[in-house]
């Protein structure tokens, strides 16, 4: 009897923790998923730590980090306004992404006739035929109009068709406030941008290499064409480049723009050390559009820090981790199987250290080679964020001497059918100890189970033997 009891109170202690434990670790492994963060206080009030910008004239403008995509300073960037020729960076950024610097334009008569008179231009004729590079310096350099309309023909089949390409990629952006008519800014009601929506596509052309390159460059030079005998000398109309007027040391590009209806419209690229900044001036009067562009420049420079986030995270121990900690080869790669994104940046106050920004960790399923992303706000401003990415997962073949050898398409067959599954910490503990007690579990089962048989058969020995003894007796 005491034994049974014994048994008894084992299961039911079992029972409890696995009662108790599997809901706590369910609890932390949901709020794992969800997110994670390295405090609890309350953001500081933005006013109070962010730098106060300087006063401009412009009816709309904006300081943008390239890098993060942070806001540094901002007027009215989400005011519609006429782009005018600053329309044509996403010209050439689509043109880019959709052909190849060696392909050769030929302009039609629309392209050439259909712009307005006195408009800039570069005396394109007709049937004439240039590469889609000329096209290019053609259009970031002079602004030519019949180039970009030549261009959009090409890429798109017709200007109407280019349009809807420039419209779904602003909205594939961000782009809210923006809608394009024509590939080269003149003058269109139903053609109009924001400051904001300029910024953000100024920052996608500058990830491109080949346009870096265009809107940096001061000269250039289209040789003869199949209809034009001379040379073509072009030279950038953006006045803040070297040696140009308004010249500015850290100007990597830009470009202008200018209508009647428009007025001084102005994006500028700058790069002071490892702060790279695109700034955005609309509906201005000259020569504010470059001399505001400097002062914002300047601003950011001096006030604003950009960050390595890999290089400074302290919160997330995931850098020097190791899957194994044995100095056994029996293993394989021993390094860190997760690490965070080296490219990572979060741009930062002078005032303030890495350690103000708040983090979150966010779990994500996007089938790359990242499962996780840490964002990085300060006084509720989102400043910059990173990935966590997936490292040393080639798994080591084990060759036996009865393996066959794979041919090369069984190999590659078997490698494009691999999937790797990654459990957190939390899952991997939270599994142990639920194997852990549903073994238990069984093994008290089985005891319990044999053992009431025994005790069974045990008490009905007894009592054949109590029920013989009573018999012997003879109450007669």
């Amino acid at each position: 009897m005491k034994k049974r009891k014994l048994l008894l109170c084992s299961v039911l202690l079992s029972i409890t923790l696995f009662s108790n434990i599997l809901p706590a670790f369910a609890t932390a492994n949901t709020q794992s998923e969800q997110s994670i963060e390295n405090t609890s206080e309350e953001e500081t009030d933005l006013s109070t730590v962010w730098p106060s910008g300087p006063h401009v004239e412009a009816e709309s403008a904006i300081l943008m980090d390239i890098n993060t995509g942070t806001i540094l300073y901002e007027k009215n960037i989400n005011e519609e306004f006429y782009p005018a020729s600053t329309t044509k960076i996403m010209t050439a950024l689509l043109a880019l992404e959709n052909s190849s610097l060696d392909e050769i334009v030929t302009f039609s008569k629309n392209a050439v006739f259909s712009i307005e008179r006195g408009s800039s231009h570069i005396g394109i004729t007709e049937g004439e035929q240039l590469t889609m590079e000329q096209c290019l310096y053609g259009i970031m350099l002079e602004s030519a109009n019949e180039v970009s309309n030549a261009v959009a023909e090409h890429v798109g089949g017709s200007i109407e068709g280019f349009t809807d390409m420039m419209n779904k990629k602003a909205e594939e952006l961000g782009c809210k406030n923006t809608h394009f008519s024509n590939a080269n800014g003149l003058p269109d009601e139903t053609h109009y941008s924001s400051s904001y929506d300029l910024a953000l596509i100024g920052r996608a052309a500058m990830q491109n290499e080949t346009f870096r390159t265009i809107t940096a460059t001061t000269t250039y030079t289209i040789p003869p064409t199949n209809l034009q005998e001379e040379s073509r000398p072009l030279s950038n109309h953006h006045k803040m480049l070297p040696k140009r007027l308004y010249a500015y040391p850290d100007c990597i590009g830009g470009k202008t723009g200018y209508t009647n209806v428009a007025r001084q419209t102005l994006v500028t690229f700058a790069k002071r050390g490892d702060l790279e900044l695109v700034c955005v001036i609309m509906k201005t009067e000259s020569p504010f559009q470059f001399t505001e562009t400097a002062k914002l420049f300047d601003w950011g420079f001096e006030n604003f820090q950009i960050l390595n986030i890999s290089d400074n995270e302290k919160n997330y121990t995931i850098q020097n981790a190791s899957f194994y900690d044995t100095e056994s080869t029996i293993f394989g790669n021993t390094d860190s199987m997760i690490q965070i994104n080296k490219n990572g940046e979060i741009i930062l106050p002078n005032t303030a250290a890495f350690s103000d920004a708040k983090s979150v960790l966010n779990y994500t399923n996007d089938g790359s080679n990242s499962f996780a992303t840490l964002s990085y706000s300060y006084g509720g401003k989102e400043i910059g964020s990173t990935t966590i990415e997936l490292t040393n997962l080639n798994i080591p073949d084990f060759n036996f001497s009865t393996q066959k050898d794979a041919t090369p398409e069984e190999t590659k067959s078997n490698n494009t059918d691999k999937k790797v599954v990654i459990f957190s910490k939390t899952q991997i503990i939270a599994t142990i100890i639920i194997i852990f007690v549903l073994i238990l579990l069984l093994i008290l089962f089985i005891f319990l189970f044999r053992n009431y048989h025994f005790f069974r058969r045990r008490r009905i020995r007894r009592n054949r033997r109590l029920s013989r003894k009573f018999n012997d007796f003879d109450f007669r």
